[in-house]
């Protein structure tokens, strides 16, 4: 179902910098006030950690996000992958929720090169350790 939402220019500037220029370690996206666009709300410098970046979500409203990456599982190999995560959380308003899931599409469209797509409502589908194990994986969630 198409939402009729645009995605502002700027967010798949702010991806290209973080996929080519390796700027940011993530870019979160939103629906502007008046729900007629996907814009940017943040991003976090190379240096920011996954706990950063899980800092910058709220249980009360949707996000998409795009998160680069980089874990070193030992001496001979890492997982590197862009991945892009759908924030809708039970707390968020039931307006809000419609809104957001039939407008991902949207946003997800227009990135490409991303690795690894996870839909989370509880924190524990977005805690490290088990995006570790789906970025392992390799699978889509």
């Amino acid at each position: 179902m198409a939402s009729g939402v645009g995605v502002n220019d700027d967010c798949q500037a702010k991806f290209l910098e973080m996929k080519l220029g390796h700027k940011y370690r993530y870019v979160i996206y939103r629906l502007s006030a008046d729900n007629k666009e996907i814009v940017v709300d943040k991003t976090g410098s190379m240096d920011s950690t996954y706990d950063d970046f899980i800092g910058d979500l709220s249980e009360h409203e949707c996000r998409w996000a795009v998160y680069d990456f980089d874990h070193k599982l030992d001496e001979d190999s890492r997982i590197r992958k862009l991945i892009f995560i759908s924030w809708c959380p039970d707390g968020a308003r039931i307006k809000s929720k419609m809104i957001f899931t039939s407008s991902t599409d949207t946003l997800r469209r227009t990135l490409n090169g991303i690795g690894l797509q996870i839909a989370a409502t509880e924190w524990s589908e977005i805690f490290f350790e088990a995006v570790l194990d789906k970025a392992q994986r390799g699978s889509r969630y």
